[in-house]
């Protein structure tokens, strides 16, 4: 004979004896002892059932929790993302701004090279720059230039004309 469904209720309410023989009284059954095992077998279901839930749950909480640190990992690397934007637009700009000095400095340099008046002694090269990198003596291809020879200059920080020494920290 089936069990109904109050009277599986019931059966959990009392246990799986308990109100299972409580179930077999009320009812009245032709077969209590097949009754009584039906309701032990649904008690048993119910009670599987009901743990595999109560695991579904604790299953889905945990990937609730993997996905909300997820989120704030995910959150936070777009975070990141943003700020290295933003300083290497800051840079990018600064990189510019620099560029644009610099052309303007060489723009006033060769403005101000080619406003300087040009005369035989003074030495330029083809960019209107002083050439410090020749000697008179390489320059000169004039008839009767005297053929010098290069004098290396010291620095007079260091050595003093008359050869006494310049007085130092230490004295």
């Amino acid at each position: 004979m089936p069990v109904n469904s109050d009277t599986t209720e019931e059966a959990e309410a009392g246990g799986s004896q308990g109100g299972g023989l409580a179930e077999v009284a009320r009812v009245h059954p032709a077969d209590p002892i097949e009754y009584l095992a039906l309701c032990i077998y649904k008690y048993k279901e119910n009670l599987t059932m009901e743990q595999l839930r109560q695991q579904e749950m604790v299953d889905l909480e945990h990937e609730r929790e993997l996905a909300r640190r997820e989120q704030e990992i995910m959150e936070w690397l777009k975070a990141e993302e943003l700020l290295l934007q933003q300083q290497q637009l800051a840079l990018q700009m600064e990189l510019e701004e620099l560029q644009r000095t610099q052309e303007q400095l060489e723009k006033e340099m060769r403005t101000s090279v080619e406003s300087m008046p040009k005369s035989e002694d003074t030495f330029y090269s083809e960019e209107g720059f002083l050439d410090t990198s020749k000697a008179l003596a390489e320059i000169s291809d004039r008839y009767g230039a005297p053929n010098l020879s290069r004098v290396e200059e010291l620095d007079e920080s260091i050595h003093d004309s008359s050869g006494v020494r310049a007085p130092s920290d230490e004295d």
